[in-house]
């Protein structure tokens, strides 16, 4: 499964139930979230159970 993260985003649980074989795509947009700390927490979940993180510029 790949989630997106951008300035819409999936529900918190759903990216921290993330691992291997599964990937999560963040745009830069995201950054300027105002609740961005959070999602930055359940990325590094999601990429400690094995997921792959990838950053986008758009």
């Amino acid at each position: 499964m790949t989630l997106t993260i951008s300035t819409t985003a999936p529900a918190l649980g759903d990216i921290r139930s993330l691992g291997r074989g599964d990937a999560v795509v963040v745009y830069r947009a995201a950054t300027e979230r105002r609740d961005w700390a959070r999602y930055w927490e359940a990325v590094g979940v999601a990429v400690s159970r094995g997921a792959v993180l990838r950053m986008e510029e758009s």
